[in-house]
């Protein structure tokens, strides 16, 4: 979420990082911190760092490596916030240098990512409108099996959904207008998945009868979204961070899809609901884990 984006291009400074800016003031010259950040893996967790700097004063330049966990902050002479608001999000940020940098080369970075901005903002909504279209069909359909693999898988469809929302919503709005809106798809996730793991409760206690050939059938058509997400993203996952971390957010859905199909089959071959159980109440815990970073978020 997947654990959450607002703004990407590519890098102008050293090293492969792919960037993201939010429009902002810099004097001539300023410092750029480097942060290695070992649970940013998708983004969600970049939704998260981008909002946990968006008050920040004058406002930040950034550049994310999610396949290396590297963050770059081009900042003013306040390093020393920026890393506590790094440490805020409990993404185990730890800075790794602060140096100088050029006023040109903080103007060139958010030039260039201004520009990546408009052209993948029509992909995004692209992924909000899958991801919400799916949450809502895997949710009944999950009901309607008695399935609890199929309405927690429903969650992390939300849960992508409400990154992309947020991050849409975000452009031209406050920094608490933006935090507001992250706190309430925070709470609507916490609150969906706690509904999802009191419900692996209920039916581990009283029973359930999970329907296999509908899990694995809507576990196929949620994986042919996911694949649809990846095929929407894939001319854009080396122009920016976002997109390219969207695809590996997408690319672990797969994975969660094919547990479910996987555990629709183990319930057809054993005639046993545990395994419905068993998958439901992982993929409860991934949504409400990345609700909980959400609402750690400050302004």
């Amino acid at each position: 979420m997947t654990d959450q984006c607002d703004t990407c291009g590519e890098s102008n400074a050293e090293g492969p990082l792919q960037q993201a800016s939010d429009n902002g003031d810099f004097p001539p010259g300023g410092f750029v911190s480097e942060y290695d950040v070992p649970k940013m893996d998708c983004p969600s967790e970049e939704g998260l760092i981008r909002m946990a700097l968006d008050a920040v004063e004058p406002q930040v330049v950034l550049q994310f490596d999610t396949p290396n966990r590297k963050v770059r902050v081009f900042h003013g002479d306040n390093a020393d916030i920026i890393e506590q608001r790094m440490h805020s999000v409990g993404l185990g940020a730890r800075r790794e240098r602060t140096a100088p940098v050029s006023g040109d080369e903080i103007i060139r970075a958010q030039e260039t990512a201004q520009g990546e901005a408009q052209k993948e903002t029509g992909v995004l909504k692209w992924l909000l409108a899958i991801n919400g279209i799916m949450f809502v069909v895997e949710m009944v359909v999950g009901w309607w099996a008695q399935s609890t693999g199929l309405i927690a898988d429903s969650l992390d469809m939300f849960a992508d959904a409400a990154v992309y929302g947020v991050a849409l919503y975000a452009v031209g709005h406050s920094a608490r207008m933006k935090l507001r809106a992250a706190h309430f798809s925070g709470w609507l996730q916490v609150i969906l998945a706690l509904g999802a793991l009191s419900e692996v409760v209920r039916r581990f206690v009283f029973g359930s009868d999970p329907h296999s050939s509908l899990m694995m059938s809507f576990g196929l058509v949620a994986l042919a979204a996911n694949v649809l997400c990846l095929l929407l993203i894939a001319r854009h996952r080396e122009g920016g961070a976002h997109m390219r971390a969207s695809w590996i957010f997408s690319a672990n859905d797969v994975i969660a899809n094919l547990g479910v199909i996987l555990a629709g089959g183990l319930v057809a071959w054993s005639g046993s609901r545990y395994p419905d159980l068993v998958i439901g109440f992982i993929i409860a815990g991934i949504v409400l884990n990345g609700a909980r970073r959400i609402l750690q978020l400050k302004s």
